[in-house]
């Protein structure tokens, strides 16, 4: 006996039979309408709500997902749910949703998106270790693809010098280019480089391999040339990272980080070049569109850059607005908020306000290096006002870091500047005595120290200068010109001393040798050539057994010298008979007689004209003489004489 086929359960076979064929082939909006084929009979079918949530996420509507997941409250569904906020750029929501579901044991699929919300949430300690257990526990097809991304964090965390990252294997050439982060977030630009060269020529090689067109190729190639162009333009190679970042967004990259950080890093090599350019640029980078793709300290870079930019095109509300708006964003780039305007106010002339802005920074900050970095800025301020003893007050105010060499360098300029010798030298002689009495070592003090005792000998203080010799020469023992140096500076205010130290100088013959005594008396600069060729063969080398052979003298004849014929002893010779003709005082210059009749005035005029128009003629004229005659026609000269007899003949010729 036959039984009858249900209608709703033949439905229900038929839809979920084209849900799996549609789902195979990738056709999920039909394989959406067959579930809703099901859920118009079945609506409480667990299976078809959950074949639909996935239909969803796969076409990318992760809204509507999460507004089915809370509408049908399928509180089971827990990883669909956090992925939909995790895509919704929702991560504090995602993290929320797997920690709240207080699972004793998180399954592998909800492991690794807390591992992924965890990165989107820059909390990259946690998430270093949530990949090193999951790659320790799992093996399958994703390997590379989780070792790519253990190299991602661990190049977070390089940004932090003092932390230790572990060797990771490089295979793919993603791994390749996570890894020279690594490198260029710790100043090694030149071998993060030459790390992306390699992974440039990996992913040509492994792209090809795979059948991937040319414009895929090219698009994932250009994220590894804008990264080789940064380290280009970190290492002062500005021309050729500029040209590699134009080249990049000529081809319109779909990818908004990669034109952000293209776009920003163009701005800061143009600098205040090309403005009208770096602000459509700067533009691109701030787009809504990168808001979610760029990290924190790449978004308070770009903030930064946008406000230096408008610095350079001098709009003063604009840089006010946008300096205290980057401050109220990021509470750490207060005090470069604070330069900015402080340099708007100075551009605008109105250098008090600037100064009392820092001024007001410096009492009220509790950071030491910002209040310290705010009155040198003051200084500044005040020297390109002019206000020498006033910027000089502010340095002294510093208390013991007034003895810093940089600073003791500045302030002795100023002094100088301002023809106060005395104050000079009093700082230097206490920036002495404070290094001597307190053993303070701040790196290379040579110069300093060096520069003082000169500074001192000079000025006559030669009990300082060589108090500074002294220091100098515990720093550099083995300098024989210190030693020299400090010699001269006790010989005048302490013989005895002057008489020890002398003994530790090196003795004649070590300076020099006899070669180089031979040289210099043999160099031809210093004597003649003939005198030069003599010495030279004077000191021929003889070995210690050679016999010497005693040379002949060779007596000249003196000859008797030649008078002139018409020579009279009893006539004294003329005194100026080596004096030039020109030069003697009965010398009279001919007189050139082709200058008689030079003509004055225009080409071609007559000399009749020219006399009327000869100027140095009325030179000479009496002040009293009648006022300036009237105006005359001038003589027609020879080109402006009519010709007689009309037009030549024309010669002959062929036409």
């Amino acid at each position: 006996m036959s039984k009858d086929i249900n209608p709703k359960e033949a439905i229900i076979k038929t839809a979920y039979a084209d849900v799996n064929k549609f789902g195979q082939n990738g056709e999920f909006d039909k394989s959406m309408k067959a579930v809703n084929r099901i859920l118009a009979v079945a609506p409480d079918d667990h299976t078809a709500l959950h074949c639909k949530i996935i239909c969803f996420i796969q076409l990318t509507k992760f809204e509507e997902a999460l507004k089915f997941i809370e509408k049908n409250r399928l509180v089971t569904l827990i990883f669909e749910k956090a992925y939909c906020e995790y895509r919704l750029n929702k991560p504090n929501l995602a993290l929320k949703t797997i920690d709240d579901a207080n699972l004793p044991t998180l399954p592998p699929n909800l492991k690794e998106l807390r591992t992924q919300v965890l990165y989107r949430l820059e909390r990259y300690d946690e998430c270093f270790e949530s990949y090193k257990d999951i790659i320790k526990h799992t093996s399958d097809y994703y390997e590379d693809e989780r070792r790519t991304n253990l190299k991602a964090v661990a190049a977070n965390l390089a940004l932090d010098t003092n932390k230790v990252i572990p060797e990771i294997p490089e295979d793919t050439y993603e791994q390749y280019f996570n890894g020279s982060f690594i490198l260029s977030n710790r100043q090694r630009y030149s071998e993060a480089e030459k790390k992306l060269r390699v992974s440039e020529k990996l992913c040509r090689e492994s792209l090809e391999e795979d059948g991937a067109s040319e414009e895929e190729i090219r698009e994932e190639m250009d994220i590894i040339k804008v990264q080789t162009a940064y380290c280009m333009q970190m290492q002062g190679k500005t021309k050729e990272a500029a040209a590699i970042y134009a080249d990049v967004l000529r081809n319109k990259p779909k990818d908004p980080a990669l034109v952000a950080v293209a776009s920003n890093n163009l701005v800061v090599v143009n600098k205040d070049q090309h403005v009208f350019d770096s602000k459509k640029k700067i533009r691109s980078a701030m787009a809504d569109a990168c808001e979610h793709k760029l990290t924190a300290r790449q978004k308070k870079a770009v903030a930064l850059n946008n406000c230096l930019l408008a610095l350079f095109t001098n709009a003063s509300d604009q840089i006010h607005q946008l300096s205290t708006k980057l401050a109220e964003q990021y509470p750490d780039l207060c005090f470069q908020s604070l330069l900015i305007r402080a340099v708007q106010f100075t551009k605008d002339k109105k250098h008090k306000e600037a100064i009392e802005l820092l001024q007001k920074h410096a009492a009220t900050t509790a950071n030491k290096e910002e209040a310290f970095a705010s009155k040198f800025a003051i200084v500044q301020f005040l020297l390109v006002q002019g206000a020498r003893k006033e910027a000089i007050d502010i340095l002294l105010s510093l208390g013991e870091a007034k003895y810093k060499p940089g600073i003791v360098s500045a302030l002795v300029t100023l002094y100088l500047g301002m023809n106060n010798k005395p104050a000079a030298s009093e700082l230097l002689r206490t920036a002495v005595d404070w290094y001597k009495k307190n053993n303070v070592s701040s790196g290379d003090l040579s110069d300093m120290w060096r520069q003082a005792a000169e500074f001192h000998l000079r000025g006559g203080a030669t009990e300082t200068a060589a108090s500074s010799l002294e220091e100098l020469l515990k720093l550099k023992p083995n300098d024989v010109r210190v030693l020299a140096q400090l010699v001269i500076a006790y010989a005048q205010c302490n013989p005895q001393k002057a008489l020890e130290v002398s003994k530790k100088l090196p003795k004649l013959e070590t300076l020099t040798t006899a070669s180089e005594i031979d040289a210099l008396e043999a160099a031809n600069w210093v004597m003649s050539t003939k005198a030069a060729k003599k010495s030279a063969n004077a000191k021929i080398d003889q070995s210690p057994g050679t016999p010497v052979v005693e040379k002949k003298k060779c007596h000249k004849r003196k000859r008797k010298g030649k008078l002139p014929k018409n020579y009279n002893a009893e006539i004294p010779p003329d005194p100026e008979r080596w004096l030039p003709k020109y030069e003697r005082t009965g010398f009279r210059k001919k007189r050139d007689r082709r200058a008689k009749d030079i003509i004055k005035g225009s080409q071609g005029m007559s000399s009749q004209a020219a006399e009327q128009y000869d100027m140095s003629n009325r030179a000479n004229l009496n002040k009293s003489s009648p006022a300036t005659p009237a105006y005359q026609e001038p003589t027609p000269g020879p080109r402006q004489q009519h010709r007689k007899g009309g037009q030549k003949k024309r010669k002959g010729g062929r036409f």
